[in-house]
């Protein structure tokens, strides 16, 4: 298990920042990454995403199955989004076009926030380093124009992950990262995306070692 002393993982996850859509790379990089390990659909126009049968909405952990047909078509925005930042239907067009002109999507743990094109360059990015992830949904609420969830990010460990004390090579390793988002919509588009994802399980799976002694030996 490699060890990352404690400067090197505060660095880290603020430079490059695993969120359940994001690892904050410079976009050049990400372009030549993902072109070898993930393939991106870039789209030119996107459509409305379609409404939920029932049997989607029976499959769904939903917290409260008595949704108003508004709160269902704000649902159905969310789960798009998702599945447009998936490694097997990655569209970054799609993606960037669910949010709102001053759409922001903040990752609360890395203190980074994205919008605009930007949001686009996290999903290569993510696929760049796990082009296989996945999000597994364990729970849902939705309240009128905010939708919450409970998740892990999965997905292999296959892409280089640039960091201040140099490259982590890829090991295969398989991630379950806890995580919970929070959207908030407004006429039916993303407003605003804020994400919490659990670094120290994430480093601890891809065979980072953190290094509690030596930040406790530097005061």
């Amino acid at each position: 298990m490699k060890q990352l002393g404690w400067k090197t993982i505060v660095a880290t996850t603020a430079v490059a920042g695993l969120s359940s859509l994001a690892i904050a790379a410079a976009p050049s990089q990400a372009a030549s990454r993902v072109s070898s390990s993930a393939h991106v659909h870039v789209v030119s126009e996107t459509s409305a995403p379609a409404a939920l049968s029932p049997a989607q909405l029976a499959a769904l952990p939903l917290t409260n199955r008595h949704l108003t047909r508004h709160e269902m078509d704000n649902l159905a925005v969310v789960l798009g989004a998702y599945h447009d930042a998936e490694g097997n239907s990655l569209d970054v067009n799609a993606f960037i076009s669910s949010f709102t002109k001053g759409g922001v999507f903040n990752d609360m743990v890395a203190g980074q926030s994205y919008r605009g094109q930007a949001l686009g360059d996290v999903l290569t990015n993510m696929a760049a380093i796990f082009p296989d992830v996945h999000r597994d949904l364990k729970s849902i609420t939705v309240n009128g124009d905010e939708v919450s969830l409970e998740l892990a990010i999965q997905g292999t460990f296959e892409g280089p992950l640039p960091t201040p004390a140099g490259t982590l090579k890829p090991n295969g390793a398989k991630v379950n990262v806890p995580t919970a988002d929070f959207w908030y919509l407004q006429d039916g588009k993303i407003k605003k995306f804020d994400c919490y994802v659990g670094y120290s399980d994430m480093y601890a799976q891809m065979g980072v070692n953190l290094d509690w002694a030596g930040a406790v030996a530097k005061g």
